[in-house]
């Protein structure tokens, strides 16, 4: 009898590590705006989410435009736009985050959700998006950062669904027909 106990016990221990070691999900990041607030992912449960890399000084950068406007009539259907500042490609964001806050209200007067600036890849890769380009990590697929503004879609229960390539635009057939699903 106690053999079996032991054998019980040592069984739910050996689950309890495995799902322990077990990548984090999608609503378990928590990460900075761009102001040093703290923003939990976990808030974002039962919304349509896309993730971007954005840069001020890139030729995609003319996308913060369709972004705000997909932002805007998008999001009272559970839809949300997070962008994530990045100097990744060619040093086109540079700037501190106040710049930055600066130059997105300035120019297109952007209300999205943005993020502080973070690395998109690299040995210092932010861990959102190792989770975001590791098939290991989201279950779904592998995927590499190509250049700034590239879009990330995560559906209603946190998974990833597919990945937009940094030239095509928010706005694009397959993105909106995705949100209006």
């Amino acid at each position: 009898m106690k053999k079996e106990r032991l054998i019980t016990l040592l069984t739910i221990v050996t689950i309890s590590l495995s799902l322990s070691a077990q990548s984090s999900g999608f609503y378990d990041f928590k990460v900075k705006t761009l102001e040093g607030d703290n923003f939990d992912f976990s808030t974002l449960k039962g919304k349509k989410v896309m993730i971007v890399n954005v840069a001020s000084k890139c030729g995609n950068t003319p996308q913060y435009k369709d972004l705000e406007e997909m932002y805007e009539k998008y999001q009272s259907d559970n839809f949300v736009i997070i962008g994530f500042p990045a100097n990744n490609f060619m040093n086109q964001e540079p700037g501190t985050a106040s710049e930055i806050r600066k130059f997105c209200t300035d120019n297109y007067n952007v209300t999205f959700p943005l993020m502080e600036k973070i690395s998109v890849k690299g040995n210092d890769m932010h861990p959102l998006y190792k989770w975001l380009t590791s098939k290991e990590k989201n279950g779904v697929r592998d995927s590499e950062v190509t250049w700034n503004f590239q879009k990330y879609l995560i559906d209603e229960k946190g998974n990833l669904v597919d990945v937009i390539p940094p030239k095509e635009k928010p706005t694009s057939d397959k993105v909106i027909a995705w949100i209006s699903e």
